[in-house]
């Protein structure tokens, strides 16, 4: 598999992180930016309520295909480069939103403003980067968090805007911001010298462009359609077929978008489940307590506030994700991202088990926004540290934009869920208008309740690690080298050992690169100041180890991994003639 080229990793200013943060927030508030008009979304458009629904599905199926792209893409191309394009075209679509009311424009606006997805993934490739190893954890939960930081804070703001100003006013806001990130990004954050090799893979990205649009159109649109229509159950059939034939192309081809080897690892493979559970459980929040604190208290348990009001009381959920960004580091400095994911799960379940009695005044709604905040949080900002400590440096954005994806899926299913549960246990009043009911917003919480615990199961399916007193792992490298060093002693079967010159004195910066059988370049690395080297193995079999340094002759070593020991030593002696580098 096709790894980083060898040039250093570079340190960054102070103002990198929140920079990129703030690209974040940005994301967000663009995702959740129409959530105070979505009532008014028909009337405003001149279409009917079924044609208005594209407007937020296109968004949602234009950010789910751009993540796991933009991130090979900043893999291969430079993530600062990727981030500013993503950022570029959302800004494009939102001048194209403000401009038009109609519906078909409208529709491409969304679309284009659903590329910004891909800044998340790339806003943690950086700062895996390009920051030391004590900081890296904080800033990769705060990034992971902004998401739902912006979504929280934007609420609140976006409902004033809605409330005394044209509706278009939104997007020319959402372009502003964007903007902003843009003029942010090129002013402070330098562009990663870390590379994968080798190309992109344009048929693989079309596979699954493909298999998530056949995926995530259903989800959106089942309620609408029905559930057991032709139209839905062949969009599911059309994207199982598809996805399994993107499945055997992608194992088959020598640069693939994703590595599904990789994703397999027992470690990726349950935090990327893990991560739909916390997406089910983040959204349905969202969708509930807005509902329940806006209808009249004439229902007898509607909280009667006006839409501003009612972001505000949802606006500490958002708050406290990015609060407990330091919280979460010291978490897991101490005991790992394992431990702090599980608590955090234990604290949404406290939420959600608690929330369903502290919805009959809108300061306790303000109770349970925080708590779900909190353990949001902490699950929110462990999971793209699990990820980082799971796989090659040269797939961090790409690995971290299907981690991205997987939290997309579940809040698409839980939007598909709750939407049908509240709408099945909707009580109608008069002219034939249906209302949400308590019955309705409590059997919402007990299935984000129910999607916490699975997650929790899986969380603790995750393999232990040793604390990071007693060892460094690749989440804390500073360095490509390192990064590589670490992750193959600490989690990874695969070859350690030094590169030594003719004298047996260490050589530093030496590049080893190791070929499997067919001979294909299954990962490269370089020596540390010690000489001390270590690759990580696909899978057992029989490998070369080929090493090569300034000033000495190239070197060839054949060895064979079981695939079940944890590391092989192997020691390479370069020849001592000099050669030309």
């Amino acid at each position: 598999m096709p790894q980083t080229t060898d040039r250093p990793t570079r340190r960054a200013g102070g103002a990198l992180v929140p920079v990129l943060a703030f690209a974040g927030i940005v994301v967000a508030v663009m995702q959740t930016l129409l959530v105070p008009v979505i009532k008014d979304l028909p009337q405003l458009l001149g279409t009917e309520p079924s044609n208005a629904t594209w407007v937020l599905t296109s968004t949602l199926l234009s950010g789910a295909v751009a993540t796991p792209i933009m991130g090979r893409l900043g893999d291969l191309y430079g993530k600062r480069r990727m981030l500013i394009l993503s950022l570029a075209v959302m800004v494009a679509g939102a001048l194209v939103s403000a401009l038009t009311s109609q519906l078909l424009v409208m529709i491409v606006g969304r679309t284009l403003q659903g590329f910004a997805m891909g800044a998340i993934p790339l806003g943690i490739g950086l700062m895996r980067d390009m920051l030391p190893r004590e900081k890296l954890g904080s800033a990769m939960a705060l990034m992971s968090s902004s998401i739902g930081v912006g979504g929280g804070l934007a609420l609140p703001a976006a409902a004033l805007v809605a409330q005394h100003t044209d509706w278009h006013a939104l997007f020319y806001g959402a372009a502003g911001l964007g903007v902003l990130a843009i003029v942010l990004t090129l002013l402070v954050v330098p562009e990663s010298p870390a590379r994968a090799e080798g190309s992109f893979d344009l048929l693989g990205a079309l596979g699954l462009s493909a298999g998530l649009v056949l995926f995530l159109l259903p989800i959106t649109k089942g309620s609408d359609w029905g559930w057991s229509s032709g139209t839905t159950l062949g969009l599911f059939g059309a994207a199982l077929a598809v996805l399994l034939l993107w499945g055997v192309y992608e194992l088959r081809t020598a640069a693939p978008l994703v590595d599904l080897r990789t994703t397999a690892r027992r470690e990726v493979l349950l935090t990327n489940l893990a991560s739909i559970m916390v997406g089910v459980s983040f959204y349905v929040v969202s969708l509930v307590l807005p509902q329940l604190l806006q209808l009249p208290t004439a229902t007898g348990y509607g909280l009667g506030q006006s839409m501003v009001v009612a972001g505000l009381c949802v606006a500490p959920l958002g708050l406290t994700m990015m609060f407990t960004a330091p919280v979460y580091a010291r978490l897991s400095a101490r005991y790992g991202p394992r431990t702090t994911l599980i608590i955090g799960l234990l604290v949404i379940a406290v939420g959600y088990a608690g929330g369903l009695g502290l919805m009959h005044a809108a300061w306790q709604t303000i109770i349970t926004s925080v708590a779900l905040g909190a353990g949001i949080g902490l699950a929110y900002s462990s999971l793209p540290a699990l990820i980082v400590g799971a796989v090659p440096a040269s797939e961090t954005g790409a690995a971290n934009g299907l981690n991205t994806l997987m939290r997309s899926i579940g809040t698409s299913v839980s939007s598909a869920v709750i939407g049908m549960v509240l709408a099945n246990t909707a009580q109608p009043v008069g002219g034939g208008l249906a209302i949400p009911t308590m019955h309705g917003f409590r059997v919402s919480f007990l299935i984000a309740t129910a999607a916490v615990l699975v997650g929790l199961a899986l969380a603790f399916f995750l393999p232990r690690t040793p604390r990071p007193a007693e060892q460094h792992t690749q989440l804390r490298a500073s360095s490509e080298e390192d990064a590589n060093l670490e992750h193959a002693r600490a989690v990874l079967r695969g070859f350690t050992g030094r590169v030594l010159d003719a004298g047996g004195a260490p050589v530093a910066r030496a590049k080893v690169t190791l070929i499997d059988r067919r001979g294909r370049q299954a990962g490269t690395t370089l020596s540390g100041p010690d000489g001390g080297y270590a690759l990580a193995v696909p899978s057992g079999g029989a490998y070369v180890l080929a090493a090569r340094a300034a000033g000495h002759g190239p070197l060839a070593s054949s060895a064979t991994h079981t695939g079940d020991e944890r590391a092989v030593e192997l020691d390479l002696a370069l020849p001592g003639e000099t050669v030309s580098a």
